[in-house]
């Protein structure tokens, strides 16, 4: 009997969401850095073999909302929450689980719980990491607890082989041939926030949205046009840099990283606008895909 059901990876900032889902993809679907709050967008991975069908949902990471476009990031976890048959807790080495690390709504979920602790490759010693376990597991009787590292892959099989012990019987929801729910545009404009996340300090790449304003694709290579989207003139103004040459980096690195992804050559031109108080207009966050309803 075929096996599938909705796996939804939920954690704190910087616990590697990310870079666990695109362990357990064999793909870059989810963009990884070292920032917290990188996510901001719920994406779901459709992982399809002949036997399984996983459908990964991506969150941004556990916070208290300060403007509006947190709370909308917070409502995309609570959606994953409900409609989860697994849910996927990823906390670190680093968060010892007690009142306060622990989120209520652990305690609320109805769904099989797995708690992965990653970056176990930064514990002093191996009894370091099992007395962590058994702290997780008085908490939660009924979890599967896993040790791992996303860095280097150590035990993110046994996290895919646990997630399908615990599916239910079910036909596959999605193709088979589809990795995503999210279009091209939309890895696009993820591709180059990652390198405004890299590139830049501070609270540029929290004030930056990027919106794909023209996807073109020709015989021998594809043509994009985005718009920066900032909050400040004095945001717009870091983000070209010196003679341009901000920007003109950021270009680059991220043509680079779009062709790579594309397998094609690109033409990537990059505007910047300002949009004042864009993180807490609805109406904006409508359009750019946060607000749903």
């Amino acid at each position: 009997m075929y096996k599938a059901g909705f796996v939804n990876i939920i954690g704190k900032p910087n616990a590697g969401k990310s870079s666990l889902l695109n362990d357990l993809m064999g793909e870059k679907l989810c963009i990884i850095s070292p920032k917290a709050q990188t996510t901001r967008h719920r994406i779901k991975a459709f992982y399809t073999t002949d036997e399984v069908q996983i459908i990964f949902s991506d969150t941004p990471g556990l916070l208290d909302p300060k403007y509006k476009l947190q709370e909308c990031m917070m409502e995309a976890i609570n959606e994953a929450i409900e409609d989860a048959d697994i849910l996927l807790y990823l906390t670190t080495i680093e968060e010892k689980p007690n009142e306060h690390t622990i989120p209520k709504l652990l305690d609320e979920a109805n769904a099989p719980l797995v708690i992965g602790i990653n970056k176990i490759d930064m514990a002093s010693s191996q009894s370091e990491v099992e007395d962590l376990m058994a702290q997780w597991q008085s908490h939660f009787p009924n979890a599967r607890i896993i040790a791992l590292s996303a860095l280097h892959h150590f035990n993110t099989q046994k996290v895919l082989d646990t997630l399908i012990e615990l599916l239910p019987e079910h036909e596959p929801y999605f193709d088979g041939e589809s990795l995503s729910d999210r279009n091209m545009r939309f890895f696009v404009s993820e591709l180059i926030r990652e390198k405004i996340f890299l590139q830049y300090h501070q609270e540029i790449p929290y004030s930056c949205e990027v919106i794909i304003e023209s996807f073109i694709e020709e015989d021998t290579h594809t043509k994009i046009y985005a718009t920066i989207y900032v909050a400040r003139e004095s945001q717009k103004a870091i983000l070209i840099g010196q003679q341009g040459k901000a920007i003109k980096q950021l270009g680059i690195e991220a043509r680079v990283a779009i062709e790579d992804f594309l397998d094609t050559r690109v033409y990537l031109d990059l505007s910047i606008k300002v949009l004042k108080n864009w993180r807490n207009d609805p109406k904006t966050l409508k359009r750019m895909g946060y607000i749903n309803k």
